[in-house]
């Protein structure tokens, strides 16, 4: 690390530590594929030794740009959003580029983001991260990078990153499956958005391999709150006393939905198991230990930014999709249903039950 006063490494002092010309120091920091392993993880060592940053304004002159990105999410509140940022500037920061993070709350207000930073603040590159938009296209100017994170595939950016949400809700949906229950009940998110489709399409995948035939009075629409998950737990065990069990599209109903539970009478998990999707960092600590499935947010982030500036550095025609798997995680909110009944339905159910999709994980830089 540099002391204060003192004179700030150059990337000639890094050439000569690492023994190569600066030219190639160059070719490593800007990511050029035209340098072998052993040469770049020397320059990279002589770099951390030496603490060298690359000064950004005599990158933006030789490069013709900002090193500035943009990423643009829903809210800077949310606990995924706020995570999915922070993935995204790590990589940024390592890669010399500051990341500009603002909310847009509609259609008209992201369209006015794209004007101001894609045409008058210069940004290189713009990622999205966003679980719809109003007609489904995302408009930027012609030379802009950029990269979405949706729920989904879609037609109008090539260059997407994906959380697996179909699998995961599967993954969710045969743990239940597996534990006995019939009567599963879904607390879905808001149905517009792309992952609460694919959500509720590998929810009812499930379903379908175990031969159960979706009951659409047990499928609910939440608003992502716990209070919306509280609200619905009562509509649904007033709907079908004999549920057994309930897939909440995300945590926070999820716990709506075992305080409701308890409001009733029922226990969790002797009387009703209910699973979330998340894993948000307190989800161990709930009452009991919530099952989820977890996503990776900060790796969302990473695997954004990582791709966006592969992009930069090396513009690719064709699309380019990274899917990113879910992970269920077990804990004590789930337990096997409950007589006779469910439990010979188990055995139909472990049968039929389909191993996890296993999703090549994306190496980022």
């Amino acid at each position: 690390m540099t002391r204060p006063g003192a004179k700030h490494p150059t990337l000639r002092d890094v050439a000569s530590l690492a023994g190569v010309s600066h030219q190639t120091v160059s070719r490593v920091i800007n990511h050029r594929p035209e340098v072998t392993p052993e040469t770049r993880a020397k320059v990279e060592v002589a770099i951390a030794q030496l603490g060298f940053r690359p000064h950004a304004i005599a990158r933006s002159m030789a490069q013709g740009r900002t090193c500035t990105l943009a990423c643009l999410v829903p809210n800077l509140t949310d606990f995924t959003y706020a995570s999915n940022m922070e993935g995204a500037e790590s990589v940024a920061r390592a890669h010399g580029y500051y990341l500009l993070s603002s909310p847009f709350a509609d259609r008209p207000q992201f369209d006015a983001l794209i004007d101001e930073l894609a045409v008058d603040r210069r940004v290189d590159g713009v990622i999205v991260i966003s679980p719809y938009l109003d007609e489904r296209r995302v408009a930027l100017p012609d030379g802009i990078p950029a990269v979405l994170m949706a729920g989904c595939l879609r037609d109008d950016i090539k260059q997407i990153v994906l959380l697996d949400n179909r699998d995961g809700a599967g993954q969710a949906a045969r743990h239940l499956l597996a534990l006995g229950h019939r009567r599963i009940g879904q607390i879905a998110g808001p149905r517009a958005e792309d992952c609460v489709q694919e959500r509720d399409l590998g929810f009812l995948d499930a379903l379908a391999d175990a031969g159960i035939q979706p009951d659409s009075s047990l499928s609910v629409e939440g608003d992502w709150s716990a209070t919306s998950g509280y609200e619905l737990l009562k509509l649904l065990v007033a709907r079908e006393p004999k549920l057994t069990a309930i897939f909440a599209h995300n945590d926070r109903m999820a716990v709506g939905a075992i305080r409701a539970a308890r409001d009733l009478g029922l226990r969790v998990p002797q009387d009703l198991s209910i699973i979330g999707f998340d894993d948000m960092p307190l989800a161990s600590y709930f009452d009991p230990p919530l099952t989820t499935v977890r996503q990776d947010t900060f790796a969302i982030g990473r695997a954004c930014a990582s791709l966006l500036i592969d992009l930069l550095d090396s513009p690719a025609p064709e699309s380019t999709i990274v899917r990113l798997a879910a992970e269920l995680v077990v804990r004590q909110s789930t337990a096997p249903a409950r007589g006779k009944e469910v439990a010979e339905f188990a055995k139909i159910a472990a049968q039929v039950t389909k191993p996890p999709l296993m999703v090549q994980p994306f190496h980022y830089t």
